[in-house]
C-alpha cells in the first residue's frame, strides 16, 4: 500500500480509503445488509491490507456506522495508527437544533460522535452539507475551536459549492484557524463536473480530494447492462442507479475502461482507480466495499503501474460536459 499526504498537511493517508455507509446498514440495503459481526471482517482485512484511512459520518445509519468503527476496528490496532474521519451536518432528530452546523449542534454532535467511535479525537472531521442558515464565520471558529481543543486534528468539506469552500479557506486564512485539508467530493470518470471549479480550487489551495462514488454506484465495475439491470444484487435493485441515468457516453467511457482492463489484465474497477490516481490533486478515494475482495482489488489497483496519457486520454475524450443526471446528491 502507499501513503501520501492529505492536501498541503502532514497527514499520511493510504491511497485507498474504507468508507463505512454500508455499517449498520442492516435491512435498509438489500446488497450492504451489514451489522457490527459482517463488518468485522472488513475492517481486519483493510488492515492486513496496509488501509489506516476510514470514513463515516454521524449521519450514516443515525450513528451505526461510527458505533460499528468503534466497537469492531478501533479496538484492534493501536489507534495512532488509524486515521479516522467523519462528517457532520444532516439531520439527526427532530429537534430544531440536531441538524446543520450552528455552534451547539456541532459541540453536541461532536461530543456524541466521539462517544460513539470510542476514542478522544477525530483525525479528520468534515463539513457534510452546508445548511442556508449558519454563517460561514460561526463554522469556522467552532471548527478552529474543536481543533484547539484537541477533539479534531485536521477538517475538511464534502459536497458544496466551490465558491463557498473558497469562503472557508479564505476565513481561515484571515483569522488564523485551522484551514481545510480534504475535499470529500462527487467524482469519478463519468461524473467530472467537480473538474470545472472545485477541483482547481483544491489543487490550488493544496486541499487533498477524497472523492465518494469513485466507481459511479458500480457503473464503472463493469457489470451493468443498457436495459437495467446487472450480474450483482446492487446493479438490479440501486434505484439510483436506474438505466436512464446513464448517457451514451457513459457507456463510450466504460468501454474505453473496459479496453484498457483488458491489455493490462486488470479489472474496469482497478483502471476507474488509476485514472483518478492521475490526477496530482488526489488523495484517496473512498472505497464503500460490500465484498472483501473489492478490498483486495483496491489495494493491487494502488501498486499498478499508473496509466499513460494516451490511456488517461481514451477514458476522458468521450465524455459530455453537463451535470450527470439522477444522482448527484
Amino acid at each position: 500500500m502507499k501513503y501520501v499526504s492529505l492536501g498541503r498537511s502532514g497527514l499520511m493517508v493510504s491511497r485507498v480509503c474504507l468508507g463505512g455507509n454500508s455499517w449498520g446498514a442492516a435491512g435498509r440495503r438489500a446488497w450492504a445488509a451489514f451489522g457490527p459481526e459482517e463488518s468485522a471482517p472488513f475492517f481486519r482485512r483493510a488492515l492486513d491490507l496496509g488501509i489506516n484511512f476510514f470514513d463515516t459520518a454521524d449521519a450514516y445509519n443515525l450513528g451505526l456506522s461510527e458505533t460499528i468503527m468503534g466497537e469492531k476496528l478501533l479496538p484492534l490496532v493501536p489507534r495512532d495508527e488509524l486515521v479516522i474521519s467523519t462528517k457532520v451536518g444532516l439531520k439527526m432528530g427532530a429537534a430544531p437544533n440536531a441538524i446543520g452546523l450552528g455552534r451547539k449542534h456541532l459541540v453536541a454532535a461532536l461530543d456524541a460522535q466521539l462517544k460513539r467511535l470510542g476514542t478522544d479525537h477525530v483525525d479528520v472531521y468534515q463539513v457534510h452539507r452546508l445548511d442556508a442558515v449558519t454563517p460561514l464565520e460561526e463554522v469556522m471558529a467552532t471548527l478552529n475551536g474543536f481543533v484547539r481543543a484537541g477533539k479534531v486534528r485536521y477538517i475538511g468539506g464534502s459536497a458544496m459549492p466551490a465558491y463557498k469552500f473558497a469562503q472557508m479557506i479564505a476565513i481561515a486564512d484571515a483569522r488564523g484557524y485551522a484551514r481545510p485539508v480534504a475535499m470529500q467530493n462527487l467524482y469519478n470518470a463519468i461524473q467530472r463536473e467537480e473538474e470545472r471549479e472545485m477541483n482547481a480550487l483544491c489543487a490550488e489551495q493544496g486541499v487533498g480530494l477524497i472523492p465518494y462514488s469513485p466507481l459511479a454506484r458500480g457503473f464503472l465495475a463493469g457489470n451493468r447492462q443498457p436495459e437495467g439491470g446487472g450480474t450483482t444484487e446492487r446493479a438490479a435493485k440501486d434505484d439510483r442507479a436506474k438505466p436512464e441515468n446513464w448517457r451514451a457516453c457513459d457507456w463510450a467511457v466504460l468501454d474505453a475502461i473496459r479496453a484498457i482492463a483488458r491489455t493490462r489484465g486488470a479489472k474496469p474497477t482497478q483502471v476507474a482507480l488509476l485514472w483518478l490516481w492521475s490526477k496530482p490533486e488526489m488523495a484517496a478515494p473512498i472505497i464503500g466495499a460490500t465484498k472483501l475482495d473489492q478490498l483486495d482489488d483496491a489495494a493491487q489497483a494502488a501498486d499498478m503501474p499508473p496509466l499513460t496519457a494516451e490511456e488517461v486520454s481514451r477514458i476522458e475524450t468521450p465524455y459530455q460536459w453537463r451535470p450527470h443526471p439522477g444522482w448527484n446528491a
